[in-house]
């Protein structure tokens, strides 16, 4: 009988031992967190020397000080931002990750930590785009890894002709070269390429498709975004969120005369 119940007992610690090593850890955890923003967007998130700047660089910076963490950025392209979250390279992923459907079923989002509108840049002597219907027939970029033209042609269904590119900079190159007529994305990330070429590119203020950008994680890590979003509720409620805001993006036509909480995902 003693025996037996010396059997009993390692097969019970066994499986105790098992199901804890396929625990992942929470982010919470962890005295380093990893986080992943964008290189190659100016004022949202841009490598500048060994570093980085930018309005999601300072949402990771607040929210990491928040959790009581000390921080890492690596950078994250548009292509880049699932696969970085599910290798557990990146704890977090600040990178203009706008919240969908299809990527909820893979990544567990907090936030969103900033609502905006799909939006269309063009050139300064562009007259005959003011909306998105206005897109048909028109070539507008795709860059590798982001959503936004699809959208216009499946989700408004907008024939429009997608022109695929490497990265927002090579799609700047195509809009002044005649190569593409439009840029269709966050509005965010326009205002920041009209603000880096000094004027010489304008957004339509079209203003379709409510985007939803929120902060990756892995998905299970329930505790990890319930933390997170009570930083994102700090940041509002503290003034921080506006002020970063205007110090990004004042003065490129965005309107930020109501910065309020956004309405959470949830963490389930």
């Amino acid at each position: 009988m003693k025996r037996l119940m010396i059997v009993m007992l390692a097969a019970v610690a066994l499986v105790a031992a098992g199901c804890g090593a396929g625990t992942p850890e929470s982010m919470l955890d962890k005295d380093e967190i990893v986080i992943g923003v964008r290189p190659d967007l100016p004022s949202v998130g841009f490598r500048k020397g060994n570093g980085f700047e930018g309005f999601d660089v300072d949402v990771a910076a607040y929210v990491a000080e928040r959790l009581g963490k000390d921080y890492r950025l690596i950078p994250v392209l548009a292509a880049e931002r699932e696969d970085a979250v599910l290798s557990g390279e990146a704890d977090l992923v600040v990178a203009t990750y706008t919240i969908s459907e299809d990527r909820k079923q893979k990544v567990l989002f907090a936030g969103p930590y900033h609502i905006s509108y799909q939006d269309i840049l063009i050139r300064p002597d562009e007259s005959r785009i003011k909306d998105v219907r206005d897109l048909r027939g028109r070539r507008i970029c795709e860059v590798e890894g982001a959503n936004a033209a699809q959208r216009v042609v499946e989700e408004r269904g907008v024939a429009a002709e997608v022109k695929p590119f490497p990265d927002y900079q090579a799609c700047m190159v195509a809009l002044k070269q005649n190569q593409v007529d439009a840029i269709t994305t966050n509005d965010v990330i326009l205002a920041g390429l009209a603000k880096q070429d000094g004027g010489g590119l304008r957004l339509a203020n079209a203003q379709f498709n409510e985007q939803r950008t929120g902060i990756g994680m892995r998905r299970g890590d329930v505790a990890g975004c319930e933390e997170v979003n009570r930083a994102i509720t700090d940041m509002y409620q503290d003034g921080t969120a506006a002020k970063l805001l205007r110090e990004w993006f004042g003065g490129t036509g965005l309107d930020f005369g109501t910065v309020a909480v956004p309405q959470f995902e949830g963490c389930s």
